[in-house]
């Protein structure tokens, strides 16, 4: 971690702009799942142990034009504030003369939570007075939402430019884990890769075969390899657009490479639907490949048998139904049963399987950003994270 954190700096009797992801599923003004809320909570617990005020922001779902009240951040206020047990305020504002007013009116230990920044049209364009409009409401800014740190918006970079900038606990925590995983693997290194599309991770897999020892390959995007390989897939995804990378990867990576050797198919992506299992090379027309069969699942446990490094990033199948969850569920298991081994889990459907399977407290690090950690693995800068203040 060459960046300065929260630990670098004093923060006592100052304000303090904290960018965090709350960027939370909310069912009417409640937040549903405060998973990422509970995750800033170190960052936001020692600023106010030390008496700084703390002002955060963050984005919250996709506003097409400006303010739209189904967006708005005052949910995560009121849910932070239960979390913190003390009063948490909210302004509909993140810049200008209210937003100012709120920060300035702060006393240490006090929390402030600003309205949406995509209520801006200029956040996602990384405008400077938008960013320079932030910087004003306070002395530091700390980046803590790893999960926005692969895009350039004037909330995680541009304002980095007016303010000394450093990363908090959770930020400092993701780049700790994944920058290890990279940099210094302990090995046997695997990597399993699921989901539905292999053109989203071409990237990602080209770099791992440069540093892992065994690919595990699953979900959706193992149909376009298994293509490649001259198989039929029935009426199976498949991209046939990048059907020659496919190729070019397996011809790259030989028997590091591993892909399913049984499937379970069935006519159509339903819960109700009639489902077999079948080696790969049986699909039969009409039917379509949705999880990866007990065979594969076999041959996944003893490449994963020993490992010292696990990255796991997208499901074994449609794990959503439980017809087709058996797959990614089995994984998850794997993963939590290693005793002397480094886990890391990335992108939300993954992170969702250990979740439910009640296994996240047995994995040594679940990421908080699908496509950054993403960009990560594939070797890519990110601007959230070059723009910070270095040690």
């Amino acid at each position: 971690m060459r960046k300065k954190t929260l630990r670098d700096i004093d923060v006592q009797g100052k304000r303090v702009l904290v960018r965090v992801d709350f960027n939370v599923p909310l069912k009417g003004d409640q937040v549903a799942d405060d998973t990422r809320i509970r995750a800033a909570l170190p960052t936001i617990k020692y600023l106010i142990e030390r008496g700084a005020s703390v002002i955060l922001m963050s984005h919250l779902g996709r506003p097409k034009d400006g303010p739209d009240p189904k967006y708005s951040m005052k949910p995560t206020a009121a849910r932070l504030a239960e979390l913190l047990g003390k009063p948490v305020a909210f302004v509909e504002d993140c810049v200008g003369p209210k937003a100012e007013a709120a920060a300035s009116g702060l006393k240490p230990g006090d929390v402030l939570v600003l309205e949406n920044t995509r209520f801006y049209k200029g956040e996602t364009k990384n405008d400077p007075k938008l960013a320079e409009q932030m910087a004003k409401l306070a002395q530091i800014y700390v980046n803590d939402a790893f999960g926005s740190a692969h895009r350039a918006h004037s909330s995680t970079e541009g304002v980095t430019k007016f303010l000394p900038a450093v990363a908090g606990f959770l930020m400092e925590k993701e780049l700790d884990y994944l920058g290890g995983v990279m940099e210094k693997p302990r090995r046997p290194f695997l990597a399993i890769l699921g989901g539905a599309k292999v053109s989203d991770k071409i990237g990602v897999i080209s770099s791992l075969l440069d540093k892992a020892d065994t690919l595990l390959i699953g979900g959706g995007m193992a149909n376009t390899f298994l293509k490649a390989k001259g198989l039929g897939v029935g009426d199976s995804l498949v991209e046939d657009e990048v059907l020659g990378t496919a190729k070019e990867l397996m011809a790259k990576a030989g028997a590091r490479m591993l892909l399913p050797m049984d499937v379970v198919v069935a006519q159509a992506v339903e819960a109700t639907a009639a489902a077999r299992t079948v080696a790969v090379d049986k699909v039969p027309e009409g039917w379509r490949i949705l999880d990866v069969g007990p065979e594969t699942v076999k041959k996944y446990k003893e490449a994963l048998h020993g490992a010292k490094t696990v990255v796991w990033n997208g499901p074994m199948g449609v794990f959503e139904l439980p017809a087709f969850a058996a797959g990614t569920r089995a994984v998850a298991a794997v993963l939590a049963e290693l005793k002397d081994a480094t886990t890391v889990v990335g992108g939300g459907d993954s992170v969702a399987a250990v979740t439910q399977a009640g296994l996240a407290d047995r994995i040594s690090h679940i990421s908080t950003g699908g496509g950054a950690s993403l960009e990560f693995l594939e070797g890519k800068a990110l601007p959230g994270v070059v723009a910070l203040n270095d040690k």
